[in-house]
């Protein structure tokens, strides 16, 4: 029997909080999937709740119409902003 892994409590978001996240969005009039900055608007003790100022998509194509996703509070698809290196930032394979 599987069980979800319980969160990293090293992790910590709070309301207010500027984060990156791994989403499919616009930039520049195109859908690109790319990291873009947000803000988180609700945590709970498995979920973070991050919303954004251009139009972002779910991964089947349907752009989300609060401009809000929802991330795991230990997904490697979030995380806090990082310096640009010049060099395309992707997650790290699990």
């Amino acid at each position: 029997m599987s069980f979800m892994k319980a969160p990293d409590p090293g992790i910590i978001f709070d309301v207010g909080d500027t984060v990156e996240v791994y989403c499919d969005h616009e930039k520049e009039g195109e859908r690109i999937r790319g990291w873009l900055k947000g803000i988180v608007v609700q945590v709970d003790p498995k979920m973070v709740a991050v919303q954004f100022r251009t139009n972002v998509f779910l991964t089947d194509g349907w752009m989300v119409p609060d401009h809000i996703l929802w991330y795991p509070v230990n997904s490697q698809h979030i995380r806090f902003p990082q310096k640009r290196t010049g060099k395309k930032d992707l997650p790290k394979a699990a």
